[in-house]
């Protein structure tokens, strides 16, 4: 190849003698066109990851998991959001060093921070977080793995298996950027460990990405800047933090957080095909064994959200039911959402011990035929990041006038109008048999009442009284009747 063939390929440096030496010329760098962030250059750092099987398993993990089934614009994966992680990182980390000098950020820094945002997702299981907060617990109760650990395993996996050139002492700092502290480890800068993964007050390029990724995909508007966030950004006392005027903004960010949970990864219709996707699951790991895969990374590689897929093209017998399960899903005969109770505060633990399946069949009527299997129970807590907590509070500014000291700014002097509460605790009941809803909802709420008038008389002026069920949901006694009317007025019309 002649010395203008080379330079068009990219090549940077080009040996006028004997071309057969020429062996580190080509510059691999790559350009990406992507729709929140536009064009993002990988370097040859970056690509020696994501060329790799491990990296490129991550194009068959659906972000929204489940969601995807009610947000048809869902579509988008843990491919491209690892790759804008990666991209705001090191943007993040460029910043600081074009800023403060004085910081020292060599490119040993600017390396690994990308490196982490890059591979922070590598051990999401099928469907996120279903996976690993849902199915394993399940199906190993005995096992205690998050899909952190899963990241390290396949990090590991991927340096091990494509033969990739990097320090050891490199990988375990990545390794520790992905786990994210708040503790000093060894000679590293502390505030890189804000940049990735956030423990101090959650506020970093993870959340960057996958808010406004989601918000376009699924069509939420969210009013904050993250773009704002990264400019007026500065380290001081090895913490990094912002400028005053972006407080507001940083609410806004937790509260768009909160929204999502709320509207999109909580929807009743997407939890009620999650709990399909895991009984489905279930049935099938004696057979596929998914579960088995959490300690093995050749294992783990192979698993993705076509599992389902699996499932469906097997001839065992034993997944006949699991097979059955997946059709309701195709043919859209989900489990169907009976009622809501939003706990108030304080009361949830003592509430959530007394609301089980069994102890909902307890109170049925003599006319109801619904048993134990029927009744599915989701307790969930949602919140701003930080629990009962406002993460703003843990947020430390800056002024212009000077960007040597920190300080917080209490909730009131942001905005009169902000929350007062930051988390909420919910109680969903589903049903695996549509046709019995309401009488589930009608003993539920029985349960309810008994629930209520035990906490009136224990202690009269307690915030539990005010539980009360929502009359918008309360379903009518002749549900499954009307259901299948529907259904056949509207095969007559076709």
């Amino acid at each position: 190849m002649n010395k203008r063939a080379l330079l068009r390929r990219g090549c940077t440096k080009v040996d006028d003698g004997d071309m057969d030496g020429v062996v580190d010329a080509c510059d691999r760098s790559k350009y990406v066109n992507d729709p929140i962030h536009g064009y993002i250059s990988l370097d040859e750092q970056v690509l020696q990851f994501v060329d790799t099987p491990q990296f490129q398993r991550l194009r068959h993990l659906k972000q929204l998991g489940s969601s995807y089934y009610v947000f048809p614009g869902g579509s988008h994966n843990r491919f491209e959001h690892c790759i804008g992680t990666s991209y705001l990182a090191s943007k993040v980390v460029q910043g600081l060093a074009q800023r403060q000098p004085m910081l020292g950020i060599d490119k040993r820094d600017i390396r690994c921070v990308a490196l982490a945002g890059l591979c922070h997702d590598l051990g999401h299981g099928p469907f996120s977080h279903v996976f690993d907060n849902e199915f394993i617990p399940r199906a190993c109760p005995e096992a205690t793995w998050s899909h952190e650990q899963g990241s390290e395993m396949m990090l590991h996996h991927a340096i091990d298996e494509n033969h990739i050139d990097i320090d050891d002492a490199d990988v375990k700092f990545i390794k520790q950027l992905i786990r994210g502290t708040t503790k000093p480890v060894g000679d590293e800068k502390m505030f890189l460990f804000d940049i990735v993964a956030n423990k101090r007050n959650g506020v970093d390029v993870d959340k960057f990405d996958y808010i406004q990724r989601d918000c376009y995909n699924v069509g939420v508007k969210s009013s904050y800047d993250f773009s704002r966030l990264m400019l007026n950004s500065r380290v001081i006392d090895d913490e990094v933090c912002y400028n005053h005027k972006e407080a507001y903004n940083l609410t806004e960010m937790f509260h768009t957080r909160y929204s999502l949970h709320k509207r999109v990864y909580s929807h009743r219709a997407a939890k009620a095909i999650e709990f399909m996707i895991i009984d489905a699951m279930l049935v099938a790991d004696p057979v596929l064994r998914f579960s088995k895969a959490i300690f093995n990374p050749h294992l783990f590689q192979t698993l993705t959200d076509e599992v389902i897929r699996d499932i469906e093209r097997s001839s065992v017998p034993e997944l006949r039911e699991a097979q059955e399960i997946i059709s309701r899903i195709h043919t859209r005969d989900i489990y169907k959402f009976v009622d809501e109770y939003i706990l108030p505060p304080g009361s949830a633990a003592a509430i959530k011990a007394c609301f089980d399946e069994a102890t909902i069949v307890g109170h049925r009527s003599d006319n109801d035929d619904f048993v134990e299997h029927d009744v599915l129970l989701d307790f969930s807590c949602i919140h701003y990041g930080m629990c009962k907590e406002n993460p703003v509070d843990h947020i430390n500014f800056y002024t212009k006038y000077n960007t040597a000291d920190k300080f917080s700014i209490s909730t009131e002097l942001i905005s009169m109008c902000v929350p007062t509460q930051y988390e909420e605790h919910i109680i969903r009941i589903f049903t695996r048999t549509p046709s019995k809803r309401s009488q589930i909802q009608r003993a539920a709420r029985r349960l309810l009442e008994t629930l209520m008038s035990r906490a009136a008389a224990c202690s009269p002026d307690s915030s539990s009284a005010q539980l009360t069920p929502n009359r918008g949901l309360t379903l009518p006694d002749n549900l499954a009747l009307s259901t299948s009317k529907r259904r056949r007025l509207d095969f007559a019309i076709m």
